[in-house]
């Protein structure tokens, strides 16, 4: 009787042999897999924790920005593009969060640095004045300052950061991210930051006209009939209106009707509407 070797020949090890080096093949796959996983859910995690951030300026207001090459982080520099004054209009802050003031003579000048918890933070530098108290709970739409151009400026502006544990990121608002034009008057923003609230007045007339800005000659986007409750964002100076024995140049931004009527259909006795902020 012949003998059978117990080791199988070459032609039938190579099956077996090519099943371990698969093995071996997924499992690297699957530890690289689990060691990338963590650093996946981490980045995502981050990305996951940045707030809605809002535009740092009242709600209506138009505004162009740019980014300066020098910066060392990826700020960039609001004015205003509706016709208001840039020296002296309210920053607002983008989220809520824990707002502290600083100064510095040769660079930012006066500014808020306002923290937003998960590492995210957000920079407002040259204000002309301070509207918060270091170490202040703010909401966000609260104004935190007026912008100016205090510190190592040439001119108002706002100069916005968003950093992420100390390191800046790319200006996202409302979740979308912005240009970084080397100038101004490329790139323009309208605010919606605070649009959500206002105070609530009626106004009085029939076939009031609400117009696309504060001025007569804006385009009309709707008409009051007749007595209509409304609620008023902002109030800002525009062309001056005779009407109905009154001469006023105030007018109110409407936050349903997304426009301007001038405050003499306003049911107040006051030119300037009380308690409502200026865009």
């Amino acid at each position: 009787m012949s003998s059978r070797s117990l080791t199988p020949p070459a032609s039938r090890r190579r099956p077996l042999g090519r099943l371990l080096a698969a093995l071996a093949g997924m499992l690297a796959v699957l530890a690289g897999t689990l060691t990338a996983a963590p650093a996946a859910a981490a980045a995502e995690a981050g990305t996951l924790a940045a707030p809605n951030f809002k535009a740092p300026y009242a709600c209506g207001q138009r505004w162009t920005y740019s980014h300066h090459s020098a910066e060392v982080r990826r700020a960039l520099d609001f004015v205003r593009a509706d016709g208001g004054s840039t020296a002296g209009a309210p920053v607002l802050a983008s989220a809520a969060g824990t707002a502290t003031r600083h100064y510095q003579a040769g660079g930012a000048g006066n500014y808020v640095v306002i923290d937003h918890g998960g590492g995210w933070k957000t920079y407002y530098f040259h204000l002309a004045s301070f509207s918060v108290a270091s170490g202040a709970w703010v909401g966000q739409g609260q104004q935190i300052g007026t912008t100016g151009s205090t510190g190592n400026s040439s001119g108002a502006h706002i100069h916005y950061e968003q950093l992420y544990n100390g390191v800046g990121q790319n200006i996202r608002i409302n979740g979308s991210a912005l240009a970084y034009p080397g100038g101004y008057y490329q790139y323009y923003l309208t605010s919606d930051n605070g649009c959500g609230g206002g105070s609530n007045f009626t106004t009085w007339g029939s076939g009031v006209r609400v117009r696309a800005d504060a001025y007569l000659s804006s385009a009309v986007v709707t008409t009051l009939a007749g007595p209509t409750r409304v609620t008023v964002v902002c109030q800002k100076q525009g062309d001056t209106v005779n009407a109905e024995g009154y001469t006023n140049n105030w007018w109110s931004k409407l936050r349903d009707q997304g426009g301007f009527i001038s405050n003499i259909y306003i049911d107040h006795p006051y030119a300037k509407l009380p308690g409502v902020p200026n865009c």
